[in-house]
């Protein structure tokens, strides 16, 4: 039998973690204390911390296609770094600094401040920002919809995402020459990215996630989605037609053999028969 000291660790309750959100800290203990918290994930925003909200399931399903269509883009066309470790970058503002950690980011090659490989905060500012909406309080989609909206914009980032599991709280901007979001354009259901160029997907497709191998023979994605398909398909459609030519030469020849065995046939015959004339 167990003992009681035993049964007790056995049923004992884990204790969630207690969040410091609002708690005023330096930007320096920040990054020394709070910045690598792996129980709450802290953002900065001018002398305070702020908690990142967790999206719910449904959310979670859209960023996650959305990073693998991404993954597979740069693959393909490696014109860009993505980062989705809870990776850091800072915003001088003009009247404020904040830290934020969007949920996906990217860096260009033509960005002046390369991602490094053992950074673990970014130096520069992202191109493009990707943040999964949560709703479960009114907080954390103002905070998304529109105070990092408003931050990313004014610190440069060149597009931004909001993803969520409802088309209406969805956002795709783009920066516009006055340095002010514009919404992008849904040219057919379509958003296509001016700084990831050749990458782009159907909204629909976020909010129902086909699989991939589905995607091989879309005209939108056949060229970064399993582009080895489409080159495999080509040759063997190749090696078929060599093989149907091949077979057809055969035929041809075999019907010549056999022409030309009836015509020898034929001639043998004519003399036979001449043969027994005389």
């Amino acid at each position: 039998m167990s003992s009681p000291a035993a049964e007790a660790v056995m049923h004992e309750v884990q204790v969630e973690p207690v969040s410091k959100a609002g708690l005023r800290v330096s930007e320096v203990e920040y990054w020394r204390r709070y910045y690598l918290e792996p129980d709450v994930h802290y953002e900065w925003n001018d002398g305070r911390l702020e908690e990142k909200p967790v999206s719910d399931y449904e959310t979670y399903l859209v960023y996650a296609w959305f990073t693998d269509l991404l993954r597979r883009f740069l693959s393909v066309h490696p014109i860009a770094a993505m980062v989705a470790l809870e990776m850091g970058f800072r915003l001088p503002l003009p009247h404020k600094t904040v830290i934020r950690k969007p949920d996906l980011g990217v860096v260009t090659r033509g960005n002046p401040q390369p991602l490094l490989p053992l950074d673990c905060s970014y130096h520069g500012i992202f191109d493009l920002c990707i943040e999964a909406l949560s709703d479960k309080e009114r907080p954390g989609i103002e905070r998304d919809a529109v105070t990092k909206k408003q931050e990313y914009a004014r610190a440069g980032v060149r597009e931004y995402y909001i993803l969520h599991r409802e088309e209406g709280l969805m956002g795709f901007f783009r920066l516009d020459e006055r340095g002010v979001y514009v919404p992008m354009e849904r040219a057919d259901g379509v958003i296509r990215s001016a700084v990831l160029p050749g990458f782009r997907f159907r909204v629909q497709d976020l909010l129902h996630q086909p699989q991939m191998d589905d995607l091989r023979g879309d005209p939108l994605y056949c060229d970064f989605v399993l582009p080895g398909w489409h080159e495999a398909e080509r040759r063997a459609d190749e090696e078929a037609q060599a093989r149907r030519q091949a077979e057809r030469r055969a035929e041809e020849a075999s019907a010549a053999r056999q022409s030309a065995e009836q015509e020898v046939e034929r001639l043998r015959a004519m003399l036979a028969r001449r043969g027994g004339d005389s």
